[in-house]
Order: structure tokens, then C-alpha cells, then sequence
């Protein structure tokens, strides 16, 4: 299994420094270099927290979309379980950030494989979103990322039955048979 994905709608790389396999659960390290203007959207996580430590460059930290931290090289922010957040880079060049969700979670490392595959194949948008619904659903359910705005929270139920019912037609096998091995 590759180390080291890159989105090419985006040009982030994410590489899997420890997976949740390889540490028994314990913890999922990751070491992301983030573009300038590089961004997610404000989200939460329902199972694992994530600490964030800038590496190279400032980066970053939305905490409930109203507490802005700026993390210079070698601060980190803890972000419970539960609690909205998001991460950017607001300078011209790029930046290098670890992140550690405790407990490790599998599915967020595939999620991340198959968001960047599928990328690959040319099948995300504009905005690195999957252009198919049901291969969003599937990313939503295993990543256990739901977005802490309200509007769009209101589609969470819609996109795990379609992300459970994308397990039960075999795409969520056929997704990670070609993108998670």
C-alpha cells in the first residue's frame, strides 16, 4: 500500500506515517503538505479526537468556527472528539502539518485513499468533491466526518443510508479493492 497520496485537483499529499493497523488501534499519524489557499470545511469527528502541529509554515486552525489559531513550527492544538474544526494555510507558500487522530481509524485512512484515487481517475470536482453521490456516501460514512454546518448536516442521514447501502451493493468493496491495497 502506498506511504504517500497526492490529490491532483488540489495538490495536497498526505503521507501515513503510522496507521491505526500498524499501532494496533492506538493512533493514525499522518504528515500532510498543504498548499497556499489549501483548506477543509468545518467538521467534526464523532469517534477519535485530532491533535494538529505545524511543521514547516504557519498553519492554520479553525476551532467551532470561531476560535482562529495560528500554529507557528512545533505548536499543536488538541481537538476533542465532537468539537467543529478545520484546518488551512493563509500564507503564499506551502506548509507541512502532522495530525494524530486517537483512537487510529482505518476508515479515515481509506477515505483519504479513495477521496485521492478517485482524483486520479479525474472523478472529483472543482472543489475535490466526488462528482458521483454514492462514492461521496461511501467517503462520508468510513471517514466518520460530518460537517458542522447546519444546513448541510441536515443531508448526514441521506449520506450514511446511501453509504450503507453502497456496503450492502458491493461499491464500498470496489472502491477499497482499487484504491485501499
Amino acid at each position: 500500500m502506498k506511504r504517500t497520496i497526492t490529490n491532483p485537483v488540489i495538490k495536497d499529499e498526505v503521507t501515513f506515517v503510522k496507521t491505526a493497523e500498524e499501532t494496533n488501534g492506538e493512533v493514525t499519524e499522518l504528515r500532510i503538505v498543504l498548499q497556499p489557499g489549501g483548506k477543509n470545511d468545518l467538521h467534526y469527528h464523532t469517534s477519535y479526537s485530532e491533535t494538529f502541529t505545524a511543521l514547516d509554515g504557519k498553519l492554520g486552525v479553525m476551532l467551532s468556527g470561531k476560535e482562529k489559531k495560528i500554529l507557528e513550527p512545533g505548536e499543536s492544538v488538541f481537538v476533542e472528539k465532537g468539537k467543529p474544526h478545520a484546518f488551512f494555510n493563509s500564507g503564499d507558500s506551502e506548509i507541512t502539518f502532522k495530525v494524530e487522530l486517537k483512537p487510529g481509524h482505518t476508515g479515515f485512512e481509506n477515505s483519504l485513499r479513495i477521496m485521492y484515487g478517485l482524483g486520479n481517475d479525474g472523478l472529483l470536482n472543482e472543489k475535490s468533491m466526488p462528482k458521483n453521490i454514492h462514492h461521496l456516501s461511501v467517503i462520508a460514512r468510513i471517514s466518520d466526518m460530518r460537517s458542522a454546518n447546519p444546513f448541510l448536516n441536515l443531508f448526514t442521514p441521506l449520506f450514511l443510508f446511501l453509504g450503507k447501502r453502497a456496503e450492502k451493493n458491493g461499491l464500498q468493496k470496489e472502491l477499497m479493492d482499487k484504491y485501499c491495497v
